[in-house]
């Protein structure tokens, strides 16, 4: 059955502290500890693109898989930073990993919710086409659309990448999905010309919103909490991250935080703790969810069985 077999992931080395910018903003060690939950951002490296952070996650991917990539059938790159209008990135991203000519490739426009969208869209287009080994990217770097003078973005955002090796040997399979949007709500997150969030907005729709969504995912495969090993949340940030957790009533250990030495990193955040956790987390049935951009969200049921 088709799943993922492995993750890697590509975090920039460059860092930049929000300690340093607590005069800036006004803000203490406790927002930025415990509200926010980001110590540090990542950076991408100045020239870099979208594609390079693929090409990055993949040759990570490489140190710990065995691929052939005249095997790869399918390349899907979900991002809302392409590197040009025109052309597609994954066609980009296809001529730097030299894949073989009759690979699809195709981008996704999705933001936070862009990880689950595109795993429940790569494995049912390989299922329907019989194909046999994908690889799904998200890549955005939201350093070139943040206004370093926004409180409420600047302090947030990191650049990451990460690619996902689908194939029958698989160490988790889904089990369902499920989406929503409220377009309506579109310009509470948007870019014009720079990335505007209306954080109250945007938390209001989160706390409201996952908690109802997860439940009825649940429900509707007559599952509890007992049945659930991990909860893996988007990483808006610490307070959305800990609302969310407290609304569905499940204990602390089972809702990880992992965005303080990078930031949010829009639809790499999930990808990066199911690639932390892989080698550690025991056999059993993991959620996720993430939120944001469109206003969107998603959330799935996957089994980890290997």
């Amino acid at each position: 059955m088709l799943g993922i077999e492995n993750i890697a992931i590509y975090i920039p080395e460059t860092k930049k502290s929000n300690y340093d910018l607590k005069e800036k903003f006004e803000i203490d060690d406790d927002f930025i500890e415990n509200k926010i939950g980001v110590k540090y951002h990542a950076l991408k490296d100045k020239g870099f693109k979208s594609s390079d952070m693929c090409v990055k996650a993949f040759e990570n991917l490489k140190k710990i898989s065995n691929i052939n990539v005249d095997e790869i059938e399918c390349c899907i790159v979900v991002t809302q930073n392409p590197d040009f209008n025109i052309p597609h990135t994954s066609a980009i991203v296809h001529g730097k990993l030299d894949l073989p000519e009759n690979c699809a490739a195709f981008d996704i426009s999705l933001g936070c919710s862009g990880f689950v969208y595109g795993l429940s869209n790569i494995i049912s287009f390989m299922k329907n086409n019989d194909m046999k080994k994908g690889l799904l990217f998200t890549s955005d770097q939201y350093s070139n659309i943040v206004d370093e003078n926004d409180k409420n973005t600047a302090l947030l955002f990191g650049d990451a990448a990460t690619v996902t090796l689908i194939s029958e040997d698989a160490t988790y399979i889904p089990i369902d999905f499920s989406f929503g949007t409220n377009g309506k709500d579109y310009k509470e997150l948007i870019c014009e010309d720079t990335l505007y969030m209306n954080g109250r907005a945007v938390f209001s729709f989160t706390a409201t919103t996952a908690p109802k969504h997860i439940q009825a995912l649940l429900h509707k495969n007559n599952l509890t909490d007992e049945d659930i090993q991990k909860y893996y949340l988007h990483q808006g940030s610490k307070y959305i991250v800990d609302t969310i957790r407290k609304r569905l009533k499940v204990n602390e250990d089972k809702v990880p935080f992992d965005m303080a030495e990078y930031g949010n990193t829009v639809s790499s955040s999930i990808p990066i703790m199911l690639a932390n956790n892989m080698n550690v987390m025991p056999k059993g049935n993991i959620v996720l969810s993430a939120f944001g951009v469109g206003l969107s969200w998603s959330s799935a049921i996957i089994k980890k069985i290997n």
